[in-house]
């Protein structure tokens, strides 16, 4: 387990306040960070440590209030709370916990490097984190990241993947997507055709010309792209990328056309092959729970009873134990 990025906990320009609507954990009412502060501190003094104290307070406040338990904790207390909280605690459980105590950016950050770092790297995360943030976040993610780390992400990407990958990861690094919502249809249409030419209608694959059009434009058009595409081909575009790519590439352009159609699904759909089959892939797991838990976890909760006819909070109570399930559980909100 990496070093926890504790940092100044301060971020230029990023807003402490909820981070959605759509989120399980919301605004706890009658907030007070001292006796917080004061409450994990009895968690955690003499042996043995009380779980069940930290899960309530920590899975029942937003990260802008957690923000303000960790300063009340130094202040009071002249530690830092997510080192105490390291010491003390330990698995599973452990990283939920201090994912919980970071910053939205700053957890990404901290994934990105992990994921990065060490021997083999592990590409489901930066698929998973690139090509489902906005281009604010991805702008933050990248500032911290040479904050805390003192490395620049691009160069750590780019010394850990390579090819086409690498490219599109370089490409969504840029935080350069179009985000508004004009549509321009002819363009749309030839898109369309272009990405259709340099796939299926051709021998071998011109994945440029994917990446030039699922990378750059914004998701109103890319959605008309998308059925202008099924016209021509009689296809799906996720099941062309099956067809002409592989590896991590093909899960770099499938995600970021999942996400484009729906994220909350994505996210469903990433949790459910987390867990689906023998054993858990806890690292994906955690980072969507922790990370989704109070911008859109309600909308992916219903996603994925939809997609699987089974609740979310059920398959994670089936397949996780022990504290970790306890909070996980209170991160998912109930059935």
């Amino acid at each position: 387990m990496a070093a926890t990025p504790l940092g100044s906990g301060i971020v230029p320009g990023f807003e402490y306040h909820q981070l959605g609507n759509r989120g399980a954990v919301t605004e706890a009412a009658g907030f007070n960070p001292d006796a917080d502060a004061q409450r994990l501190r009895e968690a955690m003094k003499g042996t043995g440590t009380n779980e069940a104290t930290i899960i309530e307070i920590l899975a029942h406040r937003t990260i802008a209030q957690r923000q303000r338990i960790k300063q009340a904790f130094k202040q009071t207390i002249g530690k830092e709370l997510a080192d105490e909280l390291s010491s003390e605690l330990s698995g599973n459980f452990r990283c939920v916990v201090l994912g919980l105590l970071m910053l939205a950016p700053v957890y990404d950050a901290y994934e990105l490097r992990n994921a990065i770092k060490g021997a083999g790297t592990e590409e489901a995360c930066l698929v998973d984190i690139l090509a489902s943030r906005s281009n604010a976040e991805i702008r933050a993610i990248s500032a911290i990241y040479k904050q805390e780390y003192g490395k620049d992400l691009e160069d750590d990407v780019c010394g850990d993947t390579s090819g086409m990958f690498q490219r599109v990861l370089v490409s969504l690094l840029t935080a350069g997507r179009d985000e508004g919502d004009t549509m321009d249809e002819a363009q749309a249409v030839q898109d369309a055709k272009e990405i259709y030419e340099a796939g299926e209608a051709r021998w071998g694959t011109d994945e440029v010309k994917f990446l030039t059009v699922l990378c750059v434009r914004n998701r109103n058009h890319l959605l008309r792209v998308f059925q202008e595409y099924q016209k021509i081909s009689g296809r799906d575009i996720e099941e062309s990328i099956k067809r002409e790519m592989s590896g991590c590439l093909e899960s770099v352009f499938l995600a970021i056309v999942k996400c484009m159609r729906n994220k909350p699904a994505f996210f469903a759909e990433r949790l459910y092959k987390s867990m689906k089959g023998l054993g858990t892939t806890d690292s994906v797991l955690i980072r969507i729970m922790v990370a989704r838990a109070e911008i859109d976890m309600l909308d992916i909760k219903a996603e994925f009873l939809k997609m699987y006819g089974k609740t979310l909070y059920s398959f994670i109570k089936g397949d996780t134990s022990g504290d970790y399930r306890k909070i996980l559980l209170e991160l998912c909100g109930g059935e």
